[in-house]
């Protein structure tokens, strides 16, 4: 099963950046997953254990790292991957 999440991350920290960088740049290593950033939001597409398998490791990394920060993510049971889906 395909997924797609969308995710914004919230440091609660003065230079937030770093943060935020760090935890894109880790998702983009993952082999099988398909990240798109913009300035609001980063999007995730890909198969369903891979991906959230990869969101557990990955949050419990950034808060053990980092700190406190929030996570606030969309979740839907289909890959929209505008690559893929070009027209919605």
């Amino acid at each position: 099963m395909e997924i797609s999440v969308e995710i914004s991350k919230y440091p609660l920290a003065d230079d937030y950046i770093p943060y935020i960088k760090d935890f894109i740049d880790r998702l983009n290593s993952v082999n099988g997953l398909t990240v798109v950033t913009n300035t609001m939001s980063t999007q995730v597409f890909g198969e369903y254990d891979l991906l959230m398998n990869t969101l557990q490791q990955e949050m419990k990394r950034s808060w053990e790292t980092f700190g406190a920060s929030i996570f606030v993510c969309k979740f839907i049971g289909r890959n929209l991957d505008p690559a893929l889906n070009p027209h919605g």
